[in-house]
């Protein structure tokens, strides 16, 4: 299945002149700041990486909920529902908390 192009490019611009790299990963595409992942797009969700401490106010939010391909839960990433990404200002409040995340991580 593909993933929602429409929301990779709302990500884009939402990214603008912030220098990333997009890989292909998880069936979709991630986006990536100093070689860690920031945010990506799963289907029709939202991806975004987050700090770990962060993850019980988060999953709170419209939406959001654990990031789990595989039966085993990936603490730290989150998976945003399209309902919880919807609007200008969730999407760029969840771009927000992938990018302080990732750029807070040694680059790889």
């Amino acid at each position: 299945m593909a993933y929602n192009l429409k929301l990779a490019e709302r990500i884009r611009v939402e990214l603008g002149g912030i220098p990333v790299a997009e890989k292909k990963m998880f069936g979709g595409v991630g986006f990536l700041v100093h070689g860690n992942m920031a945010c990506g797009v799963h289907k029709e969700n939202m991806i975004v990486r987050i700090d770990p401490g962060k993850q019980d106010k988060l999953l709170k939010k419209p939406g959001a909920k654990i990031f789990d391909l595989s039966g085993k839960p990936m603490k730290g990433w989150l998976m945003v529902e399209p309902e919880g990404c919807r609007t200008k200002k969730q999407l760029s409040a969840w771009v927000k908390e992938g990018l302080e995340f990732a750029l807070d991580l040694p680059p790889k």
